[in-house]
């Protein structure tokens, strides 16, 4: 299957996820090596994992998520979309690269590096902006299932896919051959799963 014209990638993401955070390292790699129109889009780990049990690690873990997603929310909402980008980065980069856990923090020094107004800040503890982000969450769901399979969520040339669910971030050209290879898959009619056991650990760099 030859598959030519620009690729259109919606990527869902939320701050807190470490296999989004990767997969969207690697997703802005491609960006470098192949003609995508990229663009970012939050959802929510605590919508998605309301009513689960989970270990209670990672139940705080999610609790505390809503707050950079809906600073993402009010951000993108008073600045537009495109400040989507580099806000995901500047907040991913603290949260997974130096794994700061202090998230008020993180949104906080985070603004400030993008110039942002600090008073954003304040739509982490408020409800606000909470009919918002359940929409951009609900807009990230597979439309003939209505669910999440999982994160990473990507929408690649209109179909609706989870993962890739990566180890660490490919680059250069073997980041590009990489995604050849997944919207060959996401575009075939007939494909809807790949899956092998998880070894090793994460690399967030």
């Amino acid at each position: 299957m030859s598959i030519r014209h620009p690729a259109t990638v919606d990527f869902y993401f939320d701050p807190a996820c470490p296999f989004a955070w990767i997969a969207s390292r690697w997703m802005l790699e491609v960006e470098r090596h192949r003609d995508v129109d990229l663009r970012f889009r939050p959802m929510s780990l605590y919508l998605h994992n309301q009513g689960n049990e989970l270990p209670g690690w990672y139940r705080d873990l999610v609790d505390r998520s809503i707050g950079p997603v809906r600073v993402a929310v009010a951000a993108a909402a008073a600045h537009g979309d495109g400040v989507l980008r580099d806000l995901y980065t500047a907040l991913g980069t603290r949260i997974h690269r130096h794994k700061e856990e202090d998230f008020d923090a993180v949104i906080a020094a985070s603004l400030a590096e993008l110039g942002l107004p600090a008073a954003l800040a304040e739509a982490a503890h408020s409800t606000a902006y909470d009919d918002r982000v359940a929409r951009g969450h609900d807009a990230g769901k597979d439309p003939e299932h209505g669910a999440y399979v999982g994160t990473p969520t990507i929408h690649v040339d209109g179909t609706v896919w989870f993962g890739p669910v990566l180890n660490a971030v490919p680059r250069g050209t073997e980041a590009a051959e990489l995604f050849d290879s997944v919207r060959v898959l996401a575009n075939h009619p007939g494909f809807f799963e790949l899956k092998r056991a998880r070894s090793g650990g994460l690399s967030h760099d």
